[in-house]
């Protein structure tokens, strides 16, 4: 599928994952819209790649779909990357026996709403935005790629709420891109491992803790980039026989229970 002069947007491409995919997809001729909570980096971004930023938060159904709308002002909308998200690590009970130690109900339904109602809000707000355009040689509309975790499949101690909620990105990859096939629309999911993003800090005690964390991985024995997960975003999206699949990028890592 061709993505040079269409529109595409990122949510979550202020930072990490989102901005390496958002740099892909400009440098492969996508208007993108940066759709993200932080103003500064995202609108920096946006000018950077010749954009358009809109503050989104993905609970916000109304958001959302302002940056729908901005995105198909721009080009007709032909790809969308769903990269918001929030980790959260608490185990189930706690050392006490007491109620008000266990798991925060609050944080597990936080968790699920980020993760995967406003992955879901976003795929069916974009998806009929495409149905609308016209199709290509293969009949394609458009295309939709999830970003889950291998915490879908390896789930550590703490990770109920987290792995619940990409897991619940996997199990509705199918059944998905079964609906969006009779408007010619593709739908990925994307299961990344241990990635180096900003949410492990910076210094030298990071840099140690990331060392660290990458000898668990199988080969190459260190983090991802993302720009290696970014990759993969634009082959899915650009690959015209790549639909309803779950590709896990990770060095081949299988999480151990801690």
């Amino acid at each position: 599928m061709e993505i040079t002069g269409a529109s595409a947007i990122v949510t979550g491409g202020a930072s990490g994952i989102g901005a390496a995919a958002v740099r892909r997809l400009a440098e492969r001729g996508a208007r993108v819209v940066v759709a993200d909570l932080q103003a500064d980096k995202g609108q920096e971004l946006a000018d950077e790649v010749g954009g358009a930023f809109v503050a989104v938060d993905v609970t916000d159904t109304a958001q959302l779909r302002a940056a729908v709308e901005r995105a198909v002002e721009l080009a007709p909308l032909r790809a969308v990357v769903n990269s918001a998200g929030i980790g959260w690590a608490q185990r189930t009970i706690g050392r006490d026996g007491e109620f008000d130690s266990a798991h925060s109900l609050e944080a597990f339904t936080k968790v699920v709403a980020i993760n995967l109602i406003g992955t879901f809000d976003m795929t069916r707000l974009a998806a009929t935005a495409m149905s609308r355009n016209e199709p290509d040689a293969d009949g394609c509309r458009g295309a939709i790629v999830n970003l889950a975790s291998v915490a879908a499949f390896d789930g550590q101690i703490g990770q109920a709420s987290y792995s619940a909620s990409k897991g619940g990105v996997v199990g509705m990859t199918l059944p998905v891109a079964r609906d969006l096939a009779a408007a010619g629309i593709r739908l990925n999911t994307i299961a990344p491992g241990l990635i180096d993003t900003p949410i492990y800090g910076s210094g030298d005690e990071a840099e140690a803790f990331k060392a660290k964390l990458g000898e668990s991985v199988l080969f190459p024995k260190r983090l991802g980039v993302p720009d290696e997960l970014a990759s993969m975003v634009v082959e899915c999206l650009t690959n015209s026989y790549m639909n309803g699949e779950v590709v896990r990028v990770d060095g081949g890592i299988r999480m151990p229970p801690k």
